[in-house]
């Protein structure tokens, strides 16, 4: 039989700008790419689960049988089995996510983005078109995880609306021919039409440097610790807001027994009309009411006036959008023996495997050293 030369050029074709797309970090998932068929499947899945969400909206009050909830909808090629359900569409809500706007984001025709990080995780990331959510898959003992903890989650959530902590927006499986599970989340880089700098830290040393982009490229690169070195957040009057609620949130993990998560940073220049708070901030949909001990109490902030405002901190020259991610790394007696293990491989230096109360302590550390 005779060679498909059209088939080579493809092929010559997909190789080449894979080559391009693991240059640039983040690219579209088109009819070419490997992924093509799962996402389509995936956002398919996704819009009959949130339909299910806007046909029958959560109650007032979410019950133990809410938390406990597992639907499965069966496609023509595809299950998809959602968890939990109305507790997400409640959290959805609580962000100024309406269904609608949630379903369309994640379901639109528009092709979903690859994101191919430096980082040392077998997951691969996904993005809707307009870098709203991110995607990522899981495990399913990380799914589980969150799922004997998503009350507690939530109730920290509300205790403390402004939490940094990556907000979890649903934990659809799908299944085909393998099982897999993804965690859809707020994307903290967002809108990062302007961010000029990215970081993952984790308030250690060992393996902590990247290599910067060249100057001038296009290339998409994480930076982490070392490379920060030198810099500071500059808040000036919302310092003191920034290292209380790290202060909170990584306390609320360590309770979770979990370690080696990251606080994601990014920086972007302000535009001089941005520079006025009058101009760009209110008091958020959630403090309208408050009276203002409560206001303190519950450690709120003004906050900027666009759809990602729970990850945005601005100074007096730098918009920064921050929050901590991967949270599911639990200090078992595996990760113990691997902290005796580097402890004599890296003797003197910081790593990132130690108990979670050190874990903790260490990265509020690193963020009060590194603001002002």
């Amino acid at each position: 039989m005779p060679s498909n030369p059209f088939g080579k050029v493809k092929r010559r074709r997909w190789g080449g700008l894979r080559q391009q797309w693991k240059l640039l970090g983040l690219f579209e998932i088109d009819q070419q790419h490997e992924f093509y068929s799962l996402t389509c499947m995936m956002k398919e899945g996704l819009a009959a689960a949130v339909q299910n969400s806007i046909d029958n909206p959560p109650t007032n009050e979410l019950s133990d049988d809410d938390f406990r909830l597992e639907v499965t909808q069966i496609h023509k090629d595809f299950t998809m089995e959602t968890f939990a359900g109305p507790v997400f569409a409640r959290l959805r809500s609580s962000l100024g996510i309406t269904e609608p706007e949630y379903q369309q984001s994640l379901c639109s025709e528009n092709c979903y983005l690859q994101f191919i990080s430096n980082s040392k995780s077998k997951a691969d990331f996904f993005l809707t078109n307009d870098k709203r959510f991110f995607l990522k898959t899981q495990n399913k003992r990380e799914i589980k995880f969150l799922l004997v903890n998503l009350k507690i989650y939530m109730e920290h959530l509300r205790k403390y609306p402004h939490s940094l902590l990556v907000k979890f927006l649903g934990t659809p499986t799908h299944t085909h021919t393998l099982i897999k599970y993804f965690i859809v989340m707020q994307s903290v880089f967002y809108p990062d039409d302007r961010i000029n700098a990215r970081y993952d830290i984790k308030g250690c040393e060992v393996s902590r440097w990247t290599d910067p982009a060249p100057v001038g490229s296009q290339v998409i690169v994480v930076l982490k610790d070392l490379n920060f070195e030198g810099q500071y957040i500059t808040l000036d009057q919302q310092r003191p807001w920034l290292l209380r609620q790290v202060e909170i949130d990584t306390h609320f993990l360590q309770r979770l027994n979990v370690l080696d998560y990251s606080l994601l940073l990014a920086h972007q220049p302000l535009h001089h009309d941005e520079r006025h708070p009058c101009l760009s901030f209110h008091a958020g949909r959630d403090s309208e009411s408050t009276e203002l001990q409560d206001f303190r109490a519950q450690n709120r902030r003004l906050l900027p006036n666009f759809k990602n405002p729970l990850h945005v901190i601005d100074g007096p020259e730098h918009r920064y959008f921050i929050g901590i991610i991967d949270i599911f790394t639990v200090y078992s007696l595996k990760k113990r023996l691997e902290h005796l293990w580097k402890r004599l491989r890296h003797p003197g230096r910081t790593f990132s495997t130690v108990s979670p109360a050190a874990y903790c302590l260490r990265l509020c550390q690193w963020v009060e050293d590194h603001t002002k």
